[in-house]
């Protein structure tokens, strides 16, 4: 009798568990309407922040560094240049040029051959707040002007730990900086903000050009577009532009910026006077990108406010990703 026993007993638990597991099941318990679970709506896309001085990603806002360097054979290959954000060509005295670099998306470890600066510089740097600004002398009448400068000075002069001369080069084309200690310098310099500039998708109406030349007194430039590499390369007086760092100098985007350029109150020893360009107002431009030569307009109200470039309609003039040199001339080469 003891066998039937144990059968009813095991018979008894499956009846028993057999409710348990029905409970456990998935589906809804009768009477109930659940509702279904709604899926998680996909997260609106957002556009990465870009830098206001290349168009190029990135939200970093790091401080602006300006620095003049030398743009005569003499002091060729400069360094540095490859890295910068804006690169301004500017006409100083016997119709040569000299540049100003403009860096904040990133930094060189060293720049140069840094030169003297200039009237035109003090009328430039002001759109980018109170930049650091690494520039060797300037004519003694002009200290006072650059002492109430919105910038901070972080010249040879002030922050001599941050220049040393360069082997194998010669005085005054030797000379060159640490970014690092420049910017250690001055710990308040501004950082990157809007200057005006805008980026995207080219207009309608640009001319297709393989070359575009820019003529001073005593220099000549000429930009070639180059598919292969994306960008505009650089020739000087019939040379290859080349870095130091290795290979030739060249931007996506090229501005033509037509100036009014007169006779300023200074001279270099030589009694050459130094040309003040005036990089406010409004006037015409000449935009290269993509292969392509854009009419355009230019616009810069105050010193302190940026420049705006529209095309021939009023609509922003936008320049391709990527470095941006402003090439500051007048229509017809002149020496004041």
């Amino acid at each position: 009798m003891r066998v039937p026993r144990m059968i009813t007993v095991t018979l008894a638990g499956l009846v028993v568990l057999a409710p348990v597991a029905a409970c456990s099941s998935n589906e809804p318990a009768a009477g109930s309407n659940p509702q279904a679970e709604a899926p998680e709506p996909d997260p609106t896309p957002t556009e990465e922040p870009t830098h206001p001085f290349t168009g190029l990603p990135g939200s970093a806002r790091r401080a602006v560094l300006a620095a003049k360097i030398e743009n005569t054979s003499a002091g060729k290959p400069q360094l540095g240049l490859k890295s910068a954000d804006i690169v301004y060509v500017e006409q100083v005295e016997a119709g040569l040029t000299r540049l100003m670099a403009i860096f904040s998306s990133k930094f060189p470890p060293q720049i140069g051959p840094v030169r003297s600066a200039r009237i035109s510089d003090m009328h430039i740097v002001p759109q980018f707040g109170k930049p650091a600004f690494a520039y060797s002398g300037a004519q003694t009448k002009m200290l006072p002007i650059i002492a109430q400068s919105s910038l901070f000075d972080v010249s040879d002069s002030r922050a001599p730990g941050a220049y040393f001369r360069q082997p194998g080069r010669y005085a005054p084309y030797n000379l060159f900086a640490n970014t690092k200690q420049l910017l250690a310098q001055a710990p308040k310099a501004s950082k990157a903000k809007d200057i005006g500039f805008t980026f995207g998708d080219a207009p309608e109406g640009g001319v297709p050009r393989k070359t575009f030349s820019v003529k001073y007194p005593s220099a000549r430039f000429t930009f070639a577009w180059s598919e292969a590499a994306g960008k505009w390369l650089i020739w000087q007086d019939g040379k290859k532009d080349m870095a130091a760092e290795g290979g030739q100098l060249g931007a996506p985007t090229i501005v033509v910026q037509y100036t009014k350029t007169e006779r300023s109150e200074f001279h270099d020893k030589n009694q050459s006077y130094t040309p003040l360009v005036h990089s406010t107002g409004k006037g015409s431009a000449i935009v290269l990108r993509d292969g392509q030569a854009f009419k355009a307009r230019w616009s810069r109200e105050t010193e302190e406010d940026g420049t705006v470039f529209t095309t021939a309609a009023g609509e922003p003039m936008n320049f391709a990703p990527g470095q941006v040199w402003v090439v500051l001339t007048s229509r017809k080469p002149i020496i004041p």
